[in-house]
């Protein structure tokens, strides 16, 4: 995306870093808005747990003026069309047909986005018809977020796939995103590159893990009297080393 619309658009508001991933959700959606009438309108947005993909989408949905669905697991088709006609403000009728004709013709007229977050449970509750079935009577751009492995889960259903105009990974974290991610979660502190740089490799590039190590990291020091962070600082303050997600090693006693 051309740095100046970044700017332009992209402005976030405080208490969010403007990461890589808000960008690549971003895009995801404006180009799919933007696409060739001839061409399908469904993107995808993937990538693993703790990378920021509702925190983006989220964003993404009120830059863009989307509708915006997550999915819980426990969702009915019914519950998922419930979940969308509130989100867009109309009370639903009795049937699933009217249902789904109440918000395709919302979908067809405001030409709004939908971003339906938490895909996978859809697909794994053999949910997915449903929402082409919007996609088709409302021919709208749609935006569907899930796991690492979404791309393969949807091969299944052939028709849904084929219809797919972009796959677009979220991406791990990098040095440039965990410095913004410093000015929201340890604005106090002066953290060198290499203790960034540890930390990023201890997490793999998880955007939550690095969010929530920044915050212990912070507290911390705080609390020590410590602002500037250095590897060998960083020992003293956390012993045990950053959390990384791995379970605790069973107790003996």
């Amino acid at each position: 995306m051309n740095s100046n619309v970044n700017a332009m658009e992209m402005n976030a508001p405080s208490g969010i870093a403007q990461i890589r991933n808000i960008s690549q959700c971003y895009t995801a959606v404006k180009r799919t808005l933007e696409r060739n009438p001839l061409l399908p309108g469904i993107s995808a947005y993937y990538g693993p747990s703790g990378f920021g993909k509702s925190t983006s989408a989220n964003f993404v949905a009120t830059k863009t003026n989307a509708f915006y669905v997550q999915v819980k697991s426990t969702y009915t088709k019914k519950a998922f069309l419930q979940a969308l006609l509130r989100e867009m403000s109309i009370p639903y009728p009795a049937t699933l047909s009217e249902m789904m004709e109440l918000a395709s013709s919302e979908l067809a007229k405001s030409g709004r986005p939908l971003i339906i977050d938490e895909f996978d449970h859809l697909v794994v509750g053999n949910k997915v018809e449903i929402v082409r079935d919007l996609y088709e009577a409302s021919q709208g751009t749609f935006l569907i977020i899930g796991e690492e492995m979404l791309a393969r889960k949807l091969e299944k259903w052939e028709r849904f796939h084929g219809r797919i105009l972009n796959w677009v990974p979220a991406l791990p974290a990098d040095l440039s995103d965990t410095k913004l991610l410093c000015s929201i979660y340890a604005p106090k502190l002066e953290i060198e590159d290499p203790v960034l740089e540890q930390l990023l490799s201890s997490v793999r590039g998880s955007t939550r893990r690095v969010s929530t190590n920044l915050e212990m990291l912070n507290e911390t020091a705080l609390e020590n009297g410590v602002k500037h962070i250095s590897l060998k600082t960083l020992k003293t303050l956390l012993p045990e080393g950053f959390v990384t997600g791995e379970s605790p090693k069973p107790r003996s006693f």
